[in-house]
């Protein structure tokens, strides 16, 4: 067990399920972390009592995002296929699955909170799809985000690699609440006593279905299409690589599609 990088946790007399990642301090969403994710939902379908499951990270920061390494040819394609089915698995879910965030939340670790139903974050939390940084896009981000904040705020994340504290994403409606700095947890104990240990699990169960139709059917109609025209199209162009490379090399990118040198 001490080779996991995430675990499954039970408290409050095993109605609440606690998915930890256990990499800290990046806590990154590799290919062994996605494993181990995937593991962990396939126990949770075996939990039909459960009022919540939580989402959270050991550490000072919930996630950095995905390997760069795994992102360069011959490795994207099933790191990409796995993290997408991932998320698929997320949306059904048995409980409202509820993010807690602290630190950086960055790229696809973004995007597995975006999988997720609400999300509480510290308010000096840093939320963000940095991808652009590397000549390349974040495809669950893309169908995700407008879905649930619209294409505008999406746009913002997505097109600049901008980063939002968890105040500012509360304000554009991505964060459901916020916490002041170094209360995470007793934030997140506060909200499962007032919103979710009382409630039934199967009136929860039912109503997540209802909630999460539009999301999973964004998911379903528009992932895989993002996913093609990462894999066949952009991963074909020469920048998409430097990106990369030059990130993993600890240099500034050189261009081919034009432009200078940045």
């Amino acid at each position: 067990m001490s080779d996991h990088r995430a675990r499954l946790d039970l408290s409050h007399d095993g109605r609440v399920a606690r998915v930890r990642l256990t990499a800290p301090k990046a806590n990154i969403l590799d290919r062994a972390m996605i494993a181990d994710l995937d593991r962990i939902c396939d126990s949770l379908t075996q939990h039909d009592d459960l009022v919540a499951i939580v989402v959270e990270a050991e550490g000072p920061n919930f996630s950095y995002g995905a390997s760069v390494e795994e992102h360069l040819p011959g490795q994207i394609e099933a790191v990409l296929a796995e993290l997408h089915q991932l998320l698929g698995r997320f949306l059904e879910l048995p409980a409202p699955t509820v993010a807690a965030i602290r630190g950086a939340c960055l790229g696809g670790g973004l995007e597995l909170v975006l999988a997720c139903d609400l999300i509480l974050a510290e308010e000096g939390a840093t939320l963000g799809q940095p991808e652009i940084r590397l000549a390349v896009f974040p495809p669950a981000a893309s169908a995700l985000l407008p879905a649930r904040i619209g294409a505008g705020p999406a746009s913002e994340l997505i097109l600049t690699g901008a980063s939002w504290t968890g105040k500012r994403a509360a304000e554009l409606g991505l964060v459901a609440r916020t916490a002041p700095d170094g209360t995470l947890d007793q934030a997140l104990e506060a909200w499962l006593a007032d919103d979710f240990l009382e409630r039934s699990p199967a009136a929860l169960r039912q109503a997540v279905r209802a909630t999460r139709r539009t999301v999973r059917r964004v998911l379903a109609q528009e992932l895989p299409e993002l996913e093609r025209q990462y894999v066949d199209e952009l991963m074909r162009e020469p920048d998409a690589v430097e990106g990369i490379r030059a990130f993993l090399e600890k240099r500034p990118p050189s261009w081919q599609s034009g432009g200078s040198e940045s």
